[in-house]
């Protein structure tokens, strides 16, 4: 017995007393926070899994959905410089969250499995007569929203900030375009009804028959064939409208055309050197609709004007296009964003202004790119004609623009590749270059600068490869993207496009993307633009739209360095584009990142304005805001089912698939 009390009286020493109630304390703090967690978002600690095919290992969240889903929110954006309509009502773009995928050593890596969806697993709507598919998910929202009424007759083509007729009519200046720029309603007078469609509306033609015809019933206006008739633009046959190729400049058809100006200057090498391309004042975009078979993505633009539909024709066929005009503000596209510019009788007075609108096509033009006029000055002898020649002449050449070749009706010239030309210029000529601090790519609601956009001295941006290599090579802007990550952003570029790729393989299986008929996406939350790259590697016959939301950081350079077209856009406003112009529209992680500044059932509404009847939307988002969205969805007459991500059932995120019908 005396053994044993020495022990027991080492019990009761200090040291042990501390150690024990440490150990109760840390242990109830454990305790603690594991239950209390269960009800709140998860933090981004960092756990281990090791892969079964490479055997590495990986450190991921345990919102691992939520890095991939969220396309990358790396940081927040720096401050946007441009100013905003005084109605606009938008909160300051939020914080953006930093979440990455790390190995063992702490380092970037792309090694990482996503999941594979089971298509016997996923519910089909086709057979759904509309509102709540079943799902695989579950939905816990406890309100119902009430249904959205149908907007009145006469708002079939209704686009917001392009038809505000009350805030234009309080422009002190419309003589250069004011009244065809953005004039977006007032908060609380914005969009709150389903835009109906025209009488007599039908599924559209599929692509590609689309490019040469469509239903007259879904675009129902005549004027541009009255007016361009018997020049080859468009006709009426039947019940269609039918397009045989040809424009004001190229009557005998745009392949003849392409073909003239590809043996003008070889190197423009359509589908190889030259791959994105602009068309201003495209008319029905017959010029970017034939570009396309030569492996040419051209993004066709003109202002609703007295030719107001020319872009509903264009999308309707099936062609990118988008309402644009060259007025007082930046268009929203990147520096160096074109590898060629087309104007084809445009109507634009390019030297007006001390040239001002020539220096906006300047700053989107790539270094070595080259700019196309196909207009009257260009052959003509009249004297005024001539004088307006040798104007455009004198204004190139003070943009160190080379004539590179003059022939027939067609003039093309070539940018410089670096700047040495400009700091050669005698001294006081104009336009000057702009400050070094000028940031070219800030473009959200920014004046023209009456100045030339200097090229990087580095040369990013001039040193693209060849198509198709540069829709996977690393691009250099990539360095120049202001966002929290710097060494391993090239790791996160990789880890990005693998993931689209998988989550598309999927998709493509499950819910077969290759037969749906799809042809105009929009991908609402574009990131590098890893969706759009998977779906020309999966063969998808579409083209992809990548906005670059405001709230974020801007990856518009690296998504035209790679090949692909996109803009900027702030989603608390209406987009840039006609009803019914899109097939699928496409959001991953937006609205957990807009439901902070923007209303979401305003953005839900303006995703069906955009939607084509037959059309389909793949919102992938928390479980909390997909429920959300699921009500509204049904609100507004989808036919519409919650999924689980490919992540698996207890994942934060899922995925809300929903189809519009007729």
């Amino acid at each position: 017995m005396k053994d044993i009390v020495p022990n027991l009286n080492f019990v009761k020493t200090p040291a042990i007393i501390k150690v024990t109630a440490f150990a109760i304390v840390a242990l109830s703090c454990f305790y603690l926070g594991k239950h209390y967690s269960d009800g709140y978002q998860q933090l981004s600690f960092f756990s281990t899994f090791r892969s079964p095919q490479t055997g590495s290992a990986v450190g991921v969240s345990p919102n691992v959905g939520k890095f991939s889903d969220q396309n990358l929110n790396l940081t927040a954006p720096p401050p946007t410089t441009g100013s905003p309509p005084k109605n606009s009502n938008n909160a300051p773009p939020p914080d953006v969250e930093r979440i990455g995928i790390v190995n063992d050593e702490g380092a970037m890596t792309m090694d990482f499995e996503v999941g594979e969806f089971d298509p016997d697993s996923v519910e089909d709507l086709g057979n759904s007569d509309g509102g709540e598919g079943k799902g695989v998910g579950s939905r816990d929202s406890t309100a119902n929203i009430e249904k959205f009424r149908v907007c009145e007759a006469g708002m079939e083509d209704y686009t917001p900030c392009l038809d505000n007729v009350e805030e234009i009519a309080r422009l002190n200046s419309t003589e250069r375009g004011e009244k065809y720029e953005r004039h977006c309603p007032e908060k609380g007078k914005g969009l709150n009804c389903l835009v109906p469609v025209p009488k007599g509306y039908k599924y559209r033609i599929p692509w590609p028959a689309s490019r040469d015809k469509v239903w007259f019933s879904n675009v129902p206006h005549t004027r541009l064939v009255e007016d361009k008739g018997g020049q080859n633009w468009i006709s009426i046959k039947g019940d269609k409208f039918v397009f045989p190729g040809g424009g004001t400049q190229f009557i005998h058809g745009a392949d003849q055309y392409l073909d003239q100006i590809s043996q003008m200057v070889p190197d423009i090498a359509f589908g190889n050197h030259t791959r994105v391309v602009l068309d201003i004042g495209c008319g029905v975009a017959s010029f970017g609709a034939f570009l396309l078979q030569r492996n040419v993505i051209t993004l066709s633009i003109a202002p609703k004007d007295v030719h107001e539909n020319q872009i509903q024709f264009a999308l309707e066929r099936g062609v990118p296009a988008m309402v644009a005009v060259f007025a007082t503000h930046r268009l929203f596209y990147p520096s160096q964003a074109f590898d060629l510019i087309h104007c084809s009788r445009c109507r634009i007075n390019w030297t007006r202004d001390d040239g001002i609108l020539l220096l906006e096509v300047n700053r989107m033009l790539r270094a070595g790119g080259y700019f196309a006029w196909a207009a009257q000055p260009v052959y003509k002898h009249e004297e005024n004609l001539q004088e307006q020649w040798k104007e455009m002449e004198d204004l190139t050449n003070r943009l160190c623009w080379e004539l590179a070749k003059k022939e027939g009706y067609i003039a093309i010239w070539r940018k410089p590749l670096n700047n040495s030309c400009y700091h050669n210029r005698d001294t006081g000529v104009q336009p000057p270059l702009c400050d070094p601090n000028e940031d070219p790519d800030d473009v959200w609601y920014v004046g023209m600068k009456p100045c030339i956009t200097r090229l990087p001295e580095n040369g990013y941006g001039a040193n693209v490869t060849a198509w198709p290599a540069r829709l996977h090579d690393l691009p250099e802007r990539l360095q120049t993207i202001e966002m929290d990550a710097y060494i391993s952003r090239k790791e996160i570029f990789k880890a990005d496009s693998k993931f689209w790729h998988e989550v598309i393989d999927g998709y493509v299986r499950a819910y077969h993307w290759n037969d749906s008929n799809l042809r105009n996406v929009m991908d609402m939350r574009a990131g590098f633009g890893g969706f759009a790259a998977a779906l020309i590697d999966f063969q998808v016959d579409c083209w992809v739209m990548n906005v670059v939301p405001v709230s974020g950081f801007n990856s518009l350079p690296v998504i035209y360095d790679r090949g692909l077209i996109g803009v900027r856009h702030d989603w608390c406003e209406p987009f840039d584009t006609y009803p019914r112009t899109y097939d699928l529209l496409h959001a991953a992680g937006l609205f957990s990142i807009e439901q902070k500044r923007c209303n979401i059932s305003n953005i839900m509404l303006e995703m069906d304005r955009m939607l084509r009847p037959g059309g389909r939307v793949y919102i992938r988002d928390t479980v909390s805001v997909v429920n959300e969205l699921h009500e509204i969805a049904v609100a507004m007459g989808w036919v519409s089912a919650v999924h689980d991500t490919s992540e698996g059932p207890h994942a934060s995120w899922r995925l809300l698939r929903c189809d519009k019908r007729l």
